[in-house]
């Protein structure tokens, strides 16, 4: 019997990602609910946002702000961005060709490869490297090329040398990511300019991962690639409205992009997605006439860290440097010869305390006795996790 006439006959699928399965987070959240663990180990807050965030929203509900909007996004807020990102990094992009809002930074991050990346040409990645970077690379047909981070006990830096050694006539972009997930690492003046210096002359393009931008800590800043002129020309800057507004599920971000990557970028998008929830860019919009939310986020989150440092700092974790994001990395070689998933399940399982192991974020699964927790909690969360960890 001829096969496509049978109901009981499965379709054959060849999978477009053979190598990707559930993610690490997903795995760790599980096993975190399995065990009652603190969870340390995902990306959000356990805290709520702001209500007068929510009050903006419900009152665009009520107003009447809930059919599709322009494919590009609500002008309201595309304006509000704008200006937002000429206070903070002095560069103007023009509202109508060069800012297009997103469902969240992970779609604006795959659209932007899917828009750019032919099949054959390589994209470099930085490791440890949020885990979409890949997949994306992967469904565009690309090759990914990996350059990974050095480690020491200053923490985690890039070796310029290496990337510059990676780029050929086939490098199509680079990414890159600042404050770094997961390293909680960021990027200077001297590495932007070490990054000008390696694409000047050539097509290639940078895609730059910013969402954890107004999370830099001790006085540093956030070195965006939007204060870079010669960096802005050739780049699509991704950022989020969830991690800066404490909104991780309403899943809204934005690319900023000269008009001719953003075009390019946009028909990706129209047939991706096409709009974004309509209610919630009129709150943000309004919520972000006041900047002293995100201009206040660093004190806010610093505070954090230090709590949670400051209640490692008589164990036998070994700190690394966290200067910005809301990840604290830790070796824990005094502990545990155990690799860093065997370690991050034993301390789900037996401590009650989630977190992630770093080696999740290289492609090869790179062991350094490293892993990461999330200080994006209530107090009385970290004080929970603190005791528990004071115990191994």
């Amino acid at each position: 019997m001829n096969s496509r006439h049978n109901p009981a006959v499965t379709p054959v699928l060849t999978s477009r990602l053979p190598a990707v399965g559930t993610t690490v987070f997903t795995r760790m959240s599980t096993l975190a609910m399995q065990h009652g663990a603190v969870n340390l180990g995902q990306g959000f807050p356990d805290f709520p946002c702001e209500p007068q965030l929510i009050d903006i929203v419900t009152e665009a509900m009520r107003s009447g702000f809930n059919q599709y909007p322009m494919m590009t996004g609500a002008p309201v807020l595309r304006q509000a961005i704008v200006d937002k990102v000429a206070a903070i990094y002095g560069h103007h992009y023009d509202v109508n060709t060069e800012i297009t809002v997103t469902a969240g930074a992970t779609q604006a991050l795959t659209t932007a490869i899917l828009c750019s990346v032919h099949p054959g040409e390589e994209v470099i990645v930085i490791e440890p490297a949020y885990d979409s970077y890949l997949p994306a690379i992967a469904l565009a047909g690309g090759v990914p090329v990996l350059v990974q981070m050095e480690v020491d006990g200053d923490g985690y830096s890039v070796p310029w040398s290496k990337v510059a050694a990676a780029v050929t006539g086939k490098t199509r972009m680079i990414v890159i990511n600042t404050p770094h997930n997961p390293t909680g690492s960021i990027l200077r003046e001297a590495d932007m300019q070490a990054l000008a210096d390696i694409v000047r002359g050539t097509d290639v393009l940078i895609l730059s991962d910013e969402v954890y931008e107004h999370m830099v800590y001790d006085g540093a800043r956030h070195e965006s690639v939007c204060r870079h002129p010669e960096l802005a020309a050739r780049s699509f800057v991704v950022s989020s409205f969830g991690k800066t507004y404490h909104v991780t599920g309403w899943k809204i971000g934005y690319v900023a992009a000269p008009a001719a990557l953003s075009a390019e970028f946009r028909k990706v998008h129209q047939y991706n997605v096409f709009s974004i929830n309509t209610p919630m860019q009129h709150g943000f919009a309004g919520y972000m006439a006041n900047p002293a939310p995100y201009l206040e986020l660093p004190a806010f989150y610093q505070r954090k860290r230090d709590l949670f440092r400051a209640g490692l700092a008589g164990s036998r974790f070994e700190l690394l440097p966290a200067d910005g994001t809301y990840f604290q990395c830790v070796r824990y070689d005094k502990i545990s010869s155990q690799t860093e998933a065997e370690f991050a399940e034993w301390l789900t399982s037996e401590i009650k305390v989630a977190a992630i192991p770093v080696s999740a974020f290289y492609q090869q699964g790179k062991e350094s006795g490293i892993v990461r927790f999330c200080f994006a909690k209530q107090d009385e969360t970290l004080a929970l996790a603190l005791q528990r960890l004071a115990t191994v």
